[in-house]
């Protein structure tokens, strides 16, 4: 894990000294997010509740959106409180009240955020309550990928947190300078053991999806919004299969822009050569059953899905934005290309489709890497940081 420095303004460095005050026997953390639906920033908040220490945290989760609701049932299973604002877009205002209410409801000892304009209105309601926790906010992507709505929102209200995290030295850069020195990075994880025992699904998955023993599985998981560069990566994938390569893709993930993205994939004849699968609660299966993992992102914060395919052992094509390139080592666990290139991307995925002996290389570096990505190192860099608050 990568921890980036800590301003001598943090406050979490002011307070970290102060171990000797008496804290609670157990301690309620309020995560806030937008939705609960399948996006990495989501995802890891199941993967902390199972390795963070539950006999000294409890928690709560409230999202915004009633109906991104898919890790719903798993964070309820895990004893996590789920809480609904009840949105069904961002500018309903009753959300906002539902908030300020929750919150003097739970009386949480402390807040973490992991949305930018949620932690914004969060900052602002919790200077209006009697009881007024610390807060903490966690930035998962960079900020050119913000509404310029939510970017401003974010701007003003910034240092009203009493602690700001970022998942990459690259979401850190993005941020305006006078907020970098007073910004952590703490690049999350994910569950090693469980994912590495997924790998025994190879041959099933492949015989569910009716894909032959010697077709090469080149598989992207990313939601369907712009930062993911799907057209990128559909123009790519037909420059590789009019090269010849006997491949198929296969893409997991839900979101906006399907209709657009369908269409595109019409126009340019992919058929059954690229498969949109939708959401798949199983997504690490499917990277289980494939060579090669591959992401076209034009704006990302440090992606989970990333963590994962080097964890199941998949060498990587994947552009160079946000903690990508810290991630995989270009030659090494797999190619980095410039962002917004699909030739740039069809090249390095015919290299990987043609070479066996490449594929297999690249396969073994990225589970070597992929050490560096347990879960339980950033939990417990965070947890310390709750502590230091508290105390």
């Amino acid at each position: 894990m990568r921890v980036g420095r800590v301003g001598h303004t943090s406050k979490v460095a002011l307070l970290g000294a102060r171990q000797t005050d008496v804290l609670p026997d157990r301690v309620s953390v309020q995560w806030l997010i937008k939705g609960l639906g399948a996006g990495g920033a989501e995802q890891l908040l199941l993967s902390t509740v199972r390795s963070a220490d539950r006999d000294r945290f409890r928690f709560l989760v409230a999202h915004v959106f009633d109906h991104k609701d898919q890790l719903v049932a798993p964070l309820l299973a895990e004893g996590v409180t789920v809480t609904s604002l009840g949105a069904r877009r961002t500018l309903d205002p009753r959300w906002v009240l539902a908030l300020r209410r929750h919150i003097r409801r739970a009386t949480p000892d402390l807040i973490h955020v992991h949305s930018p304009l949620v932690a914004a209105v969060t900052r602002l309601i919790v200077r209006t309550i009697r009881h007024r926790p610390p807060v903490v906010t966690t930035e998962h992507n960079t900020w050119a990928a913000y509404g310029r709505l939510t970017r401003l929102a974010n701007h003003l209200t910034f240092r009203l947190d009493d602690a700001h995290l970022a998942v990459s030295e690259g979401v850190r850069r993005s941020m305006p300078p006078a907020f970098r020195d007073i910004t952590e990075v703490i690049v999350h994880g994910v569950e090693l053991d469980s994912i590495a025992a997924q790998r025994t699904e190879r041959e099933k998955v492949r015989l569910e999806l009716g894909i032959g023993p010697e077709q090469i599985v080149i598989c992207t998981v990313a939601n369907l919004r712009w930062h993911k560069g799907y057209p990128d990566l559909m123009a790519a994938a037909k420059m590789v299969i009019d090269n010849g390569c006997d491949v198929v893709f296969l893409a997991v993930g839900q979101g906006p822009l399907e209709a657009e993205i369908r269409s595109r994939h019409q126009e340019l004849g992919l058929g059954q050569q690229f498969r949109l699968l939708g959401y798949r609660a199983d997504a690490i299966r499917v990277l289980a059953g494939s060579d090669i993992f591959v992401l076209a992102s034009l704006e990302e914060g440090y992606p989970i899905a990333l963590m994962e395919a080097l964890a199941i052992g998949l060498p990587v094509v994947a552009t160079a934005v946000g903690g990508v390139p810290d991630a995989v080592r270009n030659g090494v666990e797999g190619f980095v290309v410039d962002r917004a290139d699909p030739r740039g991307l069809a090249e390095a995925l015919i290299v990987l489709a043609k070479s066996q002996e490449l594929r297999s290389s690249m396969a073994s570096a990225a589970e070597a890497r992929a050490r560096q990505f347990d879960i339980s190192r950033a939990v417990r860099r965070t947890t310390e940081i709750y502590e230091a608050l508290l105390s």
